[in-house]
């Protein structure tokens, strides 16, 4: 991978590399970065979709490679972690640089109490490591706070004074991102690195290599990125904001009250159409919102005060989100949705970000997409299609699978609950708690529960709660919600005793190696919702060209978050244990065999009794847990305070050259993890198996295509180059 990597910088071509978990993605990636970077004097930038594997990149990867390669560069490597605004500490806002405009708001010092209330408690702490932190950044605040206490000492981008602030000089962001312009490797979010490429706010330096790690996320964060909404909350909030400092505030008040009795009646869902009574509305809101802009508006030459740019800030946001809904643009997806705090909410999305990404993210750069799960039925050409690498005028990029390093058949077992009912509505079945209650019980806890909502996830954990209170003090249960995702994480890897049970973001980010996870349990196929306004337009829009909108679709986000949620157990080539599918479907719908061959090559069974000795079995021969790192305080560029403080390993830390400078011999070249191609297909040596099962069945040559899912051309051309013949005679085959 490193190699392909190094060839793609070389060539300024684009990758897209599968790599399993465990491979040494992120130093496959980073050695080829850091030389690039040191080559050139120009920095390499890192996207990833989740904190924890920021975190990991910057905590344990770069400066474990720093050590290592310092000797032969003559220097160390340097490297920072940026991230939005909202995600430090604003100096300005701290120092009450802002008004109180907000009912809640406690920074004022006389609503400053100890006792007043959780939410005052979380703010004088917050004030109080204001004083203590070199970073700013709220990931180092640990435990963390709520959202509302977080809000009192944070500001978003278009909050900010910018260069105007009184405090610019003190400034987190400003510091971190001038520490971090100089670096040879850049980490960042998927979200922030979309919004620098679309909205050209240049917020990190210019660089000609990018890599997205987790990539089959960044279609659904770069879409987050751009979806936009429109409440009648937010409309008043603006409303506020603006004041006495606008005399026409008081007209948007009353546009909210409009577009308020315009949307509680209308019935959730997708619309097709913006009807008269929303359009009139909206436009209410639209122009009321612009002479509110005109009178926010500074005269040329007066000082902008905090106050003054959070209201622009609010009511600029009310304005361009009303003009874009109006618009009714082409591919633009518009949906009425109610939520329980804040009432009915219009928001705004793009069906398709491919040519977006194409356009703004592929361009003028090097680009290195990978996962451990890019290629959907042995192809990358699902994901390269949602990110804009097919079609005409697509940019030239290679596919490649490195494969795995771990023995799958003999270090885990798939199991599927036939027995079980299907999953329905309204909540988990008795029989399935049964389940869950008997695998966690023969695991000795040991359990990572991932649920396709919040509800079964909150529902099967107190459920277990109740029924594990005879065994109060050996088995316990964290719910996702309780507290930072870090933290319960954290105290899950501690604790083999304790499971944690949770959803989206525990599906993939988590890693736990080592006797901690010996247990995976999925709920049910995660399928987008039937009511996703996003998923059910691009299958429409797939149905109308043709295509098959549930496959193309819903199976393939069902088959992406399968693959990383079973991708949780085994991390190292010592790890064990067991993933349970708590849906019969799995074996039994027609597109079981898709879903199937996007895992990891475990040994099948639905043999109860069997996997249950097999959990008991685990938990009585486990080691005891492996060590586990705690946050630390960061310096500006987000590395570790320890690491920045020491002068032998700091930045400007140059290491000594030997004089006989090591020189790795040319690795071998890695083994292919395919068998053949044939019509464009690369085969793989599952299914291979697959088909000779088939023909020992005697299935024709339809039957194979149907249940392979494969042209009978691409069939036919492998059943030639492996000298057999259809009708005489991989899917997981559960016993």
């Amino acid at each position: 991978m490193a190699q392909a990597v190094a060839d793609a910088i070389d060539t300024k071509s684009h990758l897209l590399v599968q790599a399993g978990t465990g491979t040494g993605k992120s130093l496959a990636y980073l050695v080829p970065a850091v030389q690039h970077a040191v080559d050139t004097g120009i920095p390499a930038v890192v996207a990833t979709a989740t904190l924890a594997l920021q975190a990991q990149i910057v905590d344990r990867d770069m400066p474990r490679l720093a050590d290592a390669v310092a000797p032969l560069l003559g220097r160390r490597p340097t490297y920072a972690l940026v991230k939005g605004r909202r995600n430090y500490l604003c100096a300005h806002k701290v120092e009450g640089g802002f008004p109180d405009d907000d009912a809640d708001s406690l920074m004022s010092l006389g609503m400053v109490d100890q006792q007043a209330s959780r939410l005052g408690a979380e703010v004088v702490r917050l004030r109080e490591w204001a004083e203590v932190t070199e970073s700013g950044d709220r990931d180092e605040l640990v435990p963390g706070v709520s959202e509302r206490a977080w809000r009192q000492v944070s500001v978003s981008a278009q909050e900010c004074l910018g260069s105007r602030c009184p405090m610019v000089a003190e400034c987190f962001v400003e510091r971190s991102r001038a520490a971090a312009a100089d670096v040879d490797v850049i980490v960042t979010n998927h979200s922030f690195m979309a919004i620098d490429a679309f909205e050209g706010r240049q917020m990190l330096p210019e660089h000609d290599v990018l890599v997205i790690d987790e990539g089959h996320e960044l279609v659904d964060r770069v879409t987050s990125t751009i979806t936009d909404e429109v409440t009648p909350g937010m409309i008043r909030a603006a409303a506020k904001r603006a004041g006495r400092q606008a005399d026409a505030s008081s007209t948007m008040e009353e546009a909210a009250d409009l577009l308020e009795s315009v949307l509680e009646p209308a019935p959730e869902g997708r619309l097709t159409g913006i009807p008269d009574s929303l359009a009139m509305a909206l436009g209410r809101v639209r122009d009321t919102a612009r002479t509110v802009q005109s009178e926010l508006k500074p005269q040329q030459g007066e000082e902008v005060d905090a106050g003054r740019q959070v209201a622009r800030a609010a009511v600029d946001e009310v304005f361009e989100n009303a003009c874009r809904i109006l618009e009714e643009r082409e591919l633009d997806v518009v949906w009425l949705s109610r939520d329980p705090r804040r009432g009915p909410v219009l928001r705004v999305a793009p069906m398709s970000v491919a040519m977006l990404v194409r356009d703004k993210v592929f361009q003028e750069r090097t680009v290195v997409l990978t996962s451990a799960t890019l290629e959907l039925g042995g192809s990358f050409d699902a994901v390269a299609g949602t990110i804009g690498l097919r079609g005409e005028g697509a940019p030239r990029w290679r596919g490649l699978d490195v494969g795995s390093p771990f023995d799958y058949p003999k270090q885990g077992i798939a199991y599927v609950a036939q027995h079980l009912p299907p999953p329905g509505r309204d909540g988990l079945a008795t029989q399935t708690l049964d389940e869950i209650e008997a695998l966690v019980r023969a695991a000795g806890g040991r359990t990572l529960g991932l649920f396709s909502s919040m509800r079964a996830a909150k529902e099967a954990t107190e459920a277990m709660r109740e029924r594990f209170a005879d065994a109060e003090g050996e088995i316990a249960f964290l719910c996702q919600g309780e507290d930072q995702i870090s933290t319960l994480v954290r105290q899950f890897a501690r604790d083999p005793r304790v499971c944690l049970f949770g959803t989206l973001s525990l599906w993939q980010g988590v890693d736990v190696p080592g006797s901690s996870c010996q247990l995976v349990i999925i709920d049910r196929i995660p399928f987008p919702r039937p009511d996703d306004p996003l998923a059910s337009a691009r299958s429409q829009a797939i149905a109308r060209m043709g295509g098959n909108g549930f496959m193309a679709v819903s199976a393939t986000h069902a088959a992406l978050r399968l693959a990383q949620g079973a991708g949780r157990l085994i991390r190292r080539s010592d790890d064990r244990g067991v993933v349970a599918f708590l849906d019969n479907r799995m074996m039994t719908a027609r597109y079981a065999g898709f879903l199937q061959r996007s895992l990891p090559p475990f040994w099948p069974t639905s043999d109860r009794a069997m996997v249950l000795s097999a959990l008991a079995r685990l938990d009585e021969i486990a080691d005891p847990p492996l060590p586990v790192a705690e946050p630390a305080l960061r310096g500006l560029t987000g590395a570790l305070a320890a690491a920045v403080g020491d002068t032998a390993r700091g930045a400007d830390a140059v290491a000594p050259v030997p004089a006989d400078r090591p020189v790795a011999e040319a690795p071998p070249p890695p083994e292919s993890s395919r068998t053949a191609v044939t019509h464009g297909h690369a085969w793989t040596e599952q299914e291979d198996e697959e088909l000779r099962d088939g023909i020992e069945l005697g299935l024709t040559l339809d039957e194979l295509s149907e249940s392979m899912e494969l042209p009978t051309e691409v069939l036919a051309a492998r059943l030639a180059g492996l000298g057999l013949e259809a009708g005489k005679g991989a899917t997981l085959t559960f016993d």
